[in-house]
């Protein structure tokens, strides 16, 4: 099938979006998208997935699209089970067919795709993925897509399992050679004698954030952002556990509202590949309305307060080091509230990072978030596409 005509039709349907990591099966769609300006180069297909999603969630007819071999499908589970399927937020996503069996049932690919090439279609079948084999008639895709849009209506993730060949290649034009986007300078800070709550910094953000898009990360961060208030423009992970700045970003690369990403120490440092992208392209937009904040206290705390390796872990100068245009350590919450406020007045820039280490544990007697979680994902579109 001719990827330029595919591509063409992708953008016909709402399709203008993509992210993903590289598969050479995939390679001409995923060139064909680097040529559009149109791919945003995730580090592994779990922050691909929430970025695809933001996007989802900001636009009012696209949808994100994610490209992935099949071997990483794994790595995207979690966000669709606990994200995708939770949240009801379409995305578009094709994987690659690695290890398929010849007429022997004998692999055909290299040794580490032999599983991954007979159960790729059973996985989706097991997340409750409507899927289909891409055809490489272009009639045929067409009938395809449509009738994924019509599962993308609905709320539902589709998939094009795709087999070796199916895309004619198309070469990879030259692209600019990426630069550090930092000085590498030092930074600076000694830790505090007293630290905040989770619940004070909390409060600090949700009384200068009622105009913009807040996402808590899964566990005590969106209970207690619940518990001080609910409101149309917060979202609380569930699952998904290190994506929050991948959603973010999606959010913020499609909308002009400012995005506010509340994370954890564990959290982070289960995906921590994200800041390089998350700095990237929010620079590359140069909007200034992606800030992630970071609420370090050193532990698991929803699942009983084991200890997490972030004593061992400098963030401020690994977020700068990956080209954060502006990193920022505070001690209080006063120093918390004034860095809020000068991203709340930023007109342009790429990414922020706000560090702030905080008291072990949470509130008492902590309940859950009543409101459903496509409740919360249908109400969020809406404050982001409100005029």
């Amino acid at each position: 099938m001719n990827t330029m005509e595919f591509g063409t039709l992708l953008k016909e349907l709402g399709f203008l979006n993509f992210s993903g990591v590289p598969c050479s099966f995939l390679s001409p769609l995923i060139n064909y998208a680097i040529n559009q300006n149109q791919f945003i180069m995730a580090n592994n297909e779990g922050d691909a997935i929430a970025i695809a999603s933001g996007i989802s969630l900001a636009s009012p007819n696209e949808y994100g699209v994610v490209l992935m071999q099949n071997s990483g499908l794994s790595n995207a589970l979690s966000p669709l089970t606990s994200l995708n399927y939770v949240f009801k937020i379409p995305i578009l996503g094709f994987v690659s067919l690695r290890g398929e069996r010849d007429e022997n049932h004998c692999n055909t690919d290299e040794p580490q795709h032999e599983l991954l090439g007979v159960i790729t279609d059973k996985i989706l079948q097991t997340c409750e993925i409507p899927y289909a084999f891409l055809s490489a008639n272009i009639s045929e895709a067409k009938n395809q897509l449509n009738e994924a849009l019509g599962y993308l209506k609905e709320g539902k993730p589709f998939f094009f399992i795709v087999k070796k060949g199916v895309l004619e290649d198309v070469k990879l034009e030259e692209f600019p050679t990426l630069k550090h986007c930092n000085s590498f300078e030092k930074i600076s800070w000694s830790a505090p004698e007293y630290k905040p709550t989770r619940i004070q910094a909390l409060e600090v953000i949700v009384s200068h954030s009622a105009k913009m898009v807040v996402l808590a990360t899964t566990g005590k961060s969106g209970r207690e952002l619940y518990e001080i208030c609910d409101r149309e423009n917060q979202l609380y992970m569930v699952g998904s556990m290190g994506c929050v700045g991948a959603l973010g970003l999606g959010i913020a690369l499609k909308s002009e509202k400012k995005v506010l990403c509340i994370d954890g120490d564990g959290a982070l440092l289960m995906r921590m590949g994200a800041l390089s992208t998350n700095a990237y392209y929010a620079k590359q937009a140069n909007q200034g309305n992606f800030c992630h904040i970071l609420l370090d206290n050193q532990i698991h705390d929803s699942t009983g307060g084991q200890f997490t390796l972030a004593p061992c872990i400098d963030f401020p100068q690994i977020a700068k080091s990956c080209g954060y245009e502006k990193v920022y350590c505070v001690n209080t919450l006063q120093e918390l509230e004034e860095k809020i406020l000068d991203f709340q007045a930023q007109k342009e820039g790429g990414a922020t990072f706000i560090y702030l280490p905080i008291q072990k544990g949470s509130k008492e007697k902590l309940g859950r978030p009543k409101i459903k979680p496509f409740e919360v994902a249908k109400r969020l579109r809406g404050f982001i596409n409100e005029k």
